[in-house]
């Protein structure tokens, strides 16, 4: 098993400042790397090999030593798991490997650097809603954390647990926080595989499961009210009227599939199309409400069916991400006009078609198949939230009933 030590080697002026070095020891074999930090002897314990900070030392030189205690510590750290890593994976290993690996600092050495990459890589092959993922979550981390980089090693369980609190602290809710700590797991997990740090499964004691939504349902009758507003007078909450009412009409299409929505998808009466999360085919047949909201836009000039990306060829997936805020923002005015107790948003239109298929009884393998579920058990998990209305009536007689 390879030793790591810091030694301290004086100067032979005894006014000069001395070096500090790394010991690196291994099947007897000793080699040394020079940090080219500079200390007096007397700011050296050599028993314990640690930085001591005299008391009454220059303020500049009190700042400077706890700056090299801070090195000296991600940099053993450092060679630890470089030792770690080659006593897993490669048992022939030699001191002046170690060494090597040490010197051979890339930007795959620390977490901040790792995923800036990874995103880059991702956007480069096409994975942008990954990528975004990632972005996102990082985004929130550095909030977190600050800019400052981190070794491997010191993404530990206690680190996401502090993360966790801060969220818990910034009014963050719980399926958001288990959002960024699954998408940090998966950057965690891709360095794990590429055998940059061992699996010390930091994630197990922060939460990352999925806790039952809101209920963002709403009745037939809003839906009637939404779709009935004389909104002619602000032609841009009438536009976030129409998105809703097509996502609805097409069993809750969402914003994404609506945006990427082509000509070409329409055929026969027949519309078909690849939901984006999913890429499976679902086929939709053509209503007359959902012709009367296409009839209203000019989309002359580009192949899509609804007015949502505009510019062709131009950073098309930002003119969707753009239309959904604009478009959920003027929903949620109108559902203040309406009076209603939830946020109104395309997403709604998706709820509230479940909710009233699940009404009207229709069997949740058909809901399943419309909404384009991989399984039924997503739709039973979908719609648990949706219509508590016969429990909330049952306690009521039970009340009643006492």
């Amino acid at each position: 098993m390879a030793t790591v030590k810091v030694k301290f080697r004086p100067s032979s002026v005894i006014t000069k400042e001395g070096t500090l070095y790394y010991q690196i020891t291994h099947d007897r074999v000793v080699r040394q790397i020079n940090t080219g930090y500079k200390l007096y002897p007397t700011e050296w314990h050599s028993f314990t090999s640690q930085i001591v900070v005299p008391p009454n030392a220059e303020e500049s030189r009190y700042h400077y030593l706890l700056a090299l205690q801070n090195n000296l510590k991600k940099e053993t750290a450092r060679l630890a798991e470089i030792i770690v890593r080659l006593n897993r994976t490669d048992s022939a290993y030699t001191a002046d490997r170690i060494v090597e690996l040490y010197n051979l600092r890339s930007d795959n050495d620390s977490f901040l650097l790792f995923t800036r990459n990874l995103i880059v890589q991702l956007k480069q092959i096409g994975k942008i809603r990954t990528a975004e993922t990632y972005t996102c979550a990082l985004n929130s981390f550095i909030r977190f954390q600050g800019e400052t980089d981190l070794l491997w090693e010191a993404v530990d369980s206690n680190l996401m647990i502090e993360y966790e609190v801060y969220l818990k602290a910034e009014g963050v809710c719980p399926n958001t926080s288990s959002y960024y700590m699954r998408s940090l797991r998966a950057i965690y997990n891709r360095a794990v595989e590429k055998e940059l740090t061992i699996q010390r499964y930091p994630f197990k004691h922060v939460y990352t499961g999925i806790d039952k939504t809101v209920k963002r349902a709403v009745p037939v009758t809003v839906i009637r009210q939404i779709r009935n507003l004389k909104l002619e007078h602000n032609p841009m909450l009438d536009y976030a009227r129409d998105i809703f009412m097509f996502s609805f009409y097409t069993r809750g299409m969402s914003f994404v599939d609506m945006a990427y929505l082509k000509k070409k998808d329409l055929h026969n009466g027949i519309l078909s199309y690849r939901r984006q999360k999913t890429n499976q085919q679902l086929f939709i047949k053509w209503e007359k409400p959902m012709q009367e909201i296409i009839d209203k836009y000019d989309t002359t000039g580009t192949p899509y069916l609804l007015p949502i990306i505009k510019d062709v060829g131009k950073d098309e997936r930002r003119q969707y991400k753009n239309a959904s805020h604009l478009v959920n923002c003027k929903l949620k005015k109108i559902g203040i006009q309406l009076g209603l107790t939830i946020p109104l948003t395309t997403y709604v239109a998706r709820h509230g078609w479940a909710s009233i298929a699940k009404s009207k009884n229709i069997p949740i393998s058909t809901i399943s198949e419309a909404m384009g579920h991989d399984s039924e058990n997503t739709t039973r998990i979908y719609l648990a939230s949706l219509n508590t209305s016969v429990i909330d009536k049952a306690n009521s007689l039970i009340i009643k009933s006492i």
